[in-house]
């Protein structure tokens, strides 16, 4: 079964502590800039202040030096302040010669005949002022302020740049740890595939052209699941090549059985048939381990046609329940009419067959096997005895080859050790599954579910 990453997985944790420390940072800087900035400067908001400190300079520098001398004073006071300047003669001429906002020549004639200071507030521009300047030569000048727009406290703009920034270095730090951990990601992908029987999972080529101690890591699994693919593969040339060989020699011991048995008197009779019975035993174990090879090395013919999967499943009791009277044992169907799969007859024949043999050889006297098919999106058989079960932590090694229980599934019961084995492989072969559990009632369950690929059409 696949294990699901835990909520404290590398990736988070990485994620998380990077993101708290640069969060800090990014706050921290943003306080510290915002508390130490200085506060640009504020033109004065009073018009009598405006007035004070423009009027008179302005006409005084318009009739020392001129205009040019007036343009730079009003482009300087705009750069500092952002106040708009201008410069009225008492026959309403602006002086600076520059474009002047609506409604400043009239509020200029206005101060002439009022001589007070004047205010215009404006929808939708900027407010104006005005006042009389008189110079040392008797002239009189009406000076013309045009206000910028008051600004908010600026909460707004500083906000969203923080929130800006946050984002910036949250997407950095998302990015540093998928970076960082996404090879332990694939190494564990490749170990779920090595540890589900894939042989020739390997890491390496996923990591690209990375170059650190994770891609070291990477081949280091990569050369350690090669030398166990070349071991296991060893292993089972081995076991294929010994069952091979181990034909010919049981085959003459058979002849000489025979030849003995023709020579020899009553006497030697029992042991005669005791040698041909433990012949039997070795001539099955070897057919099984040839059986077994062939699964694991997939050389074994796995071409699927549609078939009865019922059919198939009643044969087989009928069979196994033949055997099983003859021990005061029996066993049961529960199975639809039909049940159309796509798969390999003989290999799904050989596998249920074995399972249900299993159940059949450590069911109680007087007990029956209960075999149950169930077909829709998927086929499921179940197989249960009444027997005695097996340890729990026996279960997930039911299916290795020559594994026993030594309590109840010793060699004095005639098994091999195989049957589990060849029907795990074979169900697998068919992109399926067969799990073993105890019941709550005594016995064993074996269940075997077929996949998409092998189930009903």
């Amino acid at each position: 079964m696949e294990s699901k990453p835990l909520p404290g997985s590398l990736f988070l944790k990485i994620f998380v502590w990077f993101g708290a420390v640069v969060l800090t940072v990014i706050v921290g800087t943003f306080l510290v800039s915002e508390l130490t900035h200085p506060e640009p400067p504020q033109p004065p908001r009073r018009p009598d202040q405006i007035l004070d400190k423009y009027t008179q300079t302005a006409a005084e520098s318009y009739e020392r030096d001129g205009q040019g001398a007036l343009i730079k004073y009003f482009e300087q006071v705009q750069h500092d302040s952002g106040v708009r300047l201008f410069l009225f003669n008492d026959q309403l001429q602006e002086l600076s010669g520059r474009r002047q906002p609506a409604g400043a020549a009239a509020v200029a004639q206005r101060v002439f005949q009022t001589r007070q200071p004047e205010f215009v507030p404006a929808e939708g521009s900027p407010p104006l002022f005005a006042r009389l300047a008189f110079t040392a030569s008797g002239s009189q000048y009406a000076l013309v302020a045009e206000m910028p727009p008051r600004k908010g406290p600026g909460v707004i703009h500083p906000t969203m740049h923080l929130l800006a920034i946050i984002l910036v270095g949250g997407l950095f730090c998302y990015w540093l740890a998928r970076y960082l951990t996404s090879p332990v990601a694939k190494l564990r992908a490749a170990t779920r595939e090595l540890a589900n029987g894939n042989l020739r999972a390997r890491v390496g080529p996923s990591l690209g052209s990375r170059r650190d101690e994770l891609v070291s890591l990477g081949a280091d699994f990569d050369l350690m699941a090669e030398k166990i693919e070349s071991l296991v593969n060893s292993q089972r040339r081995l076991l294929g090549d010994i069952s091979h060989e181990l034909r010919s020699p049981l085959a003459r011991l058979n002849v000489a059985l025979e030849l003995a048995r023709q020579r020899a008197g009553e006497d030697a009779a029992t042991a005669l048939q005791r040698i041909e019975r433990e012949a039997e035993t070795l001539n099955e174990m070897i057919g099984q381990l040839l059986a077994l090879t062939r699964l694991e090395n997939h050389t074994e013919a796995v071409e699927r046609s549609s078939f009865d999967l019922a059919q198939l499943i009643r044969e087989i009791v009928d069979d196994a329940d033949y055997e099983a009277k003859n021990r005061n044992r029996s066993v049961r169907l529960e199975s639809p009419k039909l049940c159309e799969v796509l798969g390999n007859e003989q290999l799904l024949r050989r596998a249920v067959e074995n399972v249900v043999r299993n159940a059949v050889q450590f069911t109680a006297n007087g007990t029956e096997v209960e075999v149950k098919l169930t077909c829709g999106d998927q086929a499921v058989i179940t197989v249960r005895d009444h027997g005695p079960g097996v340890p729990a932590e026996a279960l997930d090694k039911l299916f290795r080859p020559f594994y026993r229980v030594d309590e109840a599934r010793d060699r004095n019961s005639g098994g091999t050790g195989l049957g589990l084995a060849i029907a795990e492989r074979a169900i697998r072969l068919h992109g399926g599954t067969v799990e073993a559990a105890n019941l709550d009632t005594g016995g064993l369950a074996v269940t075997i579910t077929l996949s998409s690929n092998a189930g009903k059409e």
